[in-house]
């Protein structure tokens, strides 16, 4: 599994519709959050290992009516609960 999050920017007065859309229409989004600054919301997606990401963004986020523009991070490691857990030597 990969884990991806997009930063998403929105069309002025339409983030709670997208984030909506989001939540809603996108069985890989695990979270959704507004944020401040020049990004509108924080998407958490997780794709399967076949999953190609830039494919997955142009054709599920970047086409959600209201998207403006996104910004993509790949995750590498969760040291949190949605992730396994490992000491610093990996164990």
């Amino acid at each position: 599994m990969k884990t991806v999050f997009v930063m998403i920017k929105c069309q002025l007065g339409e983030t709670y519709e997208v984030a909506a859309i989001i939540a809603d229409e996108i069985p890989e989004v695990r979270s959704v959050y507004s944020t401040s600054g020049n990004y509108d919301l924080l998407a958490q997606f997780q794709l399967s290992d076949d999953q190609e990401i830039g494919r997955f963004i142009a054709r599920s986020v970047q086409t959600v009516k209201g998207v403006k523009d996104t910004y993509t991070i790949i995750g590498l490691n969760a040291f949190t609960e949605d992730g396994p857990r490992q000491g610093p030597d990996g164990i």
